[in-house]
């Protein structure tokens, strides 16, 4: 066993050599009560819990400028959408661990989270790498925007610019364009963070279908070579857990595609490793370190406070309510299709933070009985109509009083609000087809009904099989359904 293959050792004391042993207790307690809750990761949706002080993120944390992100854009909706960018680029360390090729950023591995209100539960979502979709308008290093580049390779987008960092903004642009759905957050992890971040959990359990050999890494190689991997369980980190995502040829049908079951599965059994080992500051600490030196976040996790905020909103992640899903594909030719109107059926099932086995929708946080007073204004002629939609909001936890507007020729429902309401204002228009109108003279939250009044609550219709026959559960079996082919 190589070793990359060994779980790492024990961790460091909390005080160095030399000081007295009643002192090194009230470092520890003191180190304890400053650690901050943070993820920093690119498996951020996973890594529930980490403590971490502000001096440790201090002048770590790397980001990406939000020039090149769209000016349009989806709604924000109360669901938070995070989009984790595996990047093959070869330049630099990533050179020993990727192998020999050129240093423009190019997307290795996609993954799109949706984490529901509450914070309770989420989904991942695989895109393959070869999807044929359309690549928006995307910002050059020289400040021009691209065309839109419609039947391209997904992984494309990451390298418009062809520059060594890669153009995440882009690829947030296409996936937004694709889904309908608001990025909230964009986490770019390279080869060597991967390697570190996967050894500084003390390796993650794997399972394999079938011996791996040197000739499975490398086709190249002509010959079958050394045996990497035995088939069956097994603990992996560093350079190892790098070659078990990547590995193709030679387990399933060899496609990009085949392997993206078999990320699931790691990411997965990492979510499980992360939180059996708690919050102990000797198990957090060389993750975090490991995160913030090997990822590029979006603008907005810029700073510690920001950072930790975010990550605070995933605590209550338990793997047991963490699904992975592919969105629905189909070989065309050498590239993947992605098959409608099956996955459009996804996005739009992600956008109503509806889950994805069983009927219905999910009811989003629940409210406290009068938290979520509104008024209720009918802007049109139909008789009744603020009633009814109040009746309807009280079974999402909102209590509306129904009125008449001062006019009753309004086409879009209009949801008006006070900053402090935002929030709940943010809510509400999941529910319905109305704008968001900024009112700081606004008394209290007020929705006025147009005659173009949607009620997008209550989906009935059970999502296709190629969504639901492929979900897996963070908690499942580390050997089953680990390739497609």
């Amino acid at each position: 066993m190589s070793e990359d293959q060994v779980p790492a050792g024990s961790p460091a004391s909390d005080a160095g050599p030399g000081v007295p042993a009643g002192r090194r207790r009230r470092v520890r307690s003191r180190t304890r009560r400053r650690a901050l809750i943070a993820a920093g990761a690119v498996l951020a949706l996973v890594i529930s819990a980490v403590g971490v002080s502000y001096a440790l993120l201090a002048g770590r944390i790397q980001t990406f400028p939000p020039g090149g992100v769209a000016k349009v854009r989806p709604p924000d909706i109360p669901a938070t959408d995070i989009l984790l960018i595996g990047t093959d680029a070869r330049g630099g360390e990533n050179t020993r661990l990727g192998g020999a090729g050129d240093d423009v950023g190019r997307s290795d591995t996609t993954i799109l989270v949706h984490v529901y209100p509450g914070g309770k539960s989420a989904v991942g979502v695989s895109i393959p790498r070869d999807s044929l979709v359309t690549i928006p308008s995307c910002k050059l290093p020289n400040g021009t925007w691209t065309a839109p580049q419609p039947d391209t390779m997904f992984n494309a987008a990451f390298s418009v610019g062809e520059t060594k960092a890669g153009n995440p903004a882009c690829t947030q642009n296409t996936v937004e364009k694709m889904t309908g759905l608001h990025i909230d957050h964009t986490l770019v992890i390279n080869f060597a963070g991967f390697a570190k971040m996967s050894r500084a959990v003390g390796g993650v359990p794997v399972c394999l279908p079938q011996d791996v050999y040197e000739g499975d890494l490398d086709p190249n190689l002509h010959a079958q070579g050394k045996l990497i991997f035995k088939a069956g369980r097994q603990l992996v980190s560093g350079a190892a857990a790098l070659q078990y995502v990547r590995v193709r040829h030679g387990l399933g049908d060899g496609s990009d595609i085949g392997r993206i079951q078999r990320q699931q599965a790691f990411l997965a059994s990492l979510v499980v490793t992360i939180k059996k080992k708690g919050l102990e500051i000797n198990h957090i600490l060389p993750l975090v370190k490991s995160a913030t030196a090997s990822i590029t976040f979006d603008s907005s996790l810029s700073s510690p406070r920001k950072l930790l905020s975010f990550a605070k909103g995933l605590t209550s992640l338990n793997p047991k309510n963490i699904d992975f899903v592919t969105v629905p594909w189909r070989y065309d030719g050498a590239r993947v299709a992605i098959v409608q109107p099956d996955a459009n059926e996804l996005w739009a099932a992600l956008r109503a933070d509806r889950q994805l086995t069983g009927k219905g929708s999910t009811k989003g946080p629940a409210l406290a009985r009068g938290s979520g007073t509104l008024k209720v204004l009918n802007g049109t002629t139909i008789s009744g109509l603020a009633a009814r939609i109040s009746t309807r909001l009280t079974k999402v936890g909102f209590v509306g009083t129904p009125g008449t507007a001062p006019t009753t020729t309004v086409t879009t429902s209009e949801i008006h609000y006070r900053p402090a309401d935002a929030a709940r204002a943010k809510l509400l228009a999941r529910y319905l087809g109305a704008s968001l109108v900024p009112d700081a003279s606004a008394h209290t939250l007020t929705l006025v009904l147009g005659t173009s009044h949607r009620w997008k609550a209550g989906h009935t219709k059970k999502l296709p099989t190629s969504v639901t026959g492929n979900i897996r559960k963070a908690t499942a079996n580390a050997c089953s359904n680990l390739t497609y082919g």
